[in-house]
């Protein structure tokens, strides 16, 4: 059973999403006027980020979707790490980050990370200990909780997925390329004079 931290977790998490898209449409890059060189090298680095990212989460939506609690995932990304959804998950945020052209979001967005998401991993573990007893304790054994050991990797040559819960969490997998797509919208409107900019971050 869901703690009520683990219930509020997406609430919490949307909120704080729809706050750092907020400032990230309503500002601009340093760097824009002073290196556009630096801006298309920052915006480059972002985009080869966010598709880490959303391949990664499509990835590990193969195995999770349909048996998140019902069973223990062990194959595929779960069996290089315990908690690869929120590793891949990293690589997409940096990558909206640099997609501002500017090193301010990504700290800042690594740094929310850092502080946001061993609780979060902490409680979730807690919980499959609970359900899953001695098979978890021995899967914690086996796999690193966040950093992949690709040694590790291990795969079926079959695979039952479930269509309907995998179309669900496919699209929660994209957000961070409808992101990006809203960012580039933004800056266009921002040429044409058509949408305010209230800040410059380096």
């Amino acid at each position: 059973m869901k703690t009520r931290y683990e219930e509020l977790r997406i609430p919490i998490s949307r909120l704080a999403s729809a706050v750092a898209v907020f400032f990230l449409i309503f500002s601009s890059s340093h760097w824009e006027n002073h290196n556009p060189m630096a801006t298309t090298g920052l915006f480059v680095l972002g985009m080869f980020l966010v598709a880490i990212g959303s391949l990664g989460r499509m990835w590990c939506s193969v195995y999770i979707a349909g048996y998140k609690d019902q069973t223990l995932i062990t194959q595929g990304p779960y069996s290089i790490c315990r908690n690869p959804l929120y590793f891949f998950s990293t690589f997409g945020a940096l990558g909206i980050g640099f997609c501002s052209e500017t090193f301010t979001f990504p700290l800042a967005l690594l740094i929310g990370m850092i502080l946001y998401y061993p609780l979060v991993v902490r409680k979730e573990e807690n919980r499959l200990r609970e359900t899953f007893g001695r098979e978890f304790d021995e899967y914690a054994k086996r796999v690193p909780a966040y950093f992949p050991n690709f040694s590790l990797l291990s795969e079926p040559e079959t695979y039952t997925m479930k269509p309907l819960a995998y179309r669900r969490h496919m699209f929660s997998a994209l957000w961070f390329v409808w992101i990006v797509g809203l960012l580039e919208l933004a800056e266009g409107l921002k040429e044409v004079g058509w949408l305010p900019t209230f800040w410059a971050f380096y």
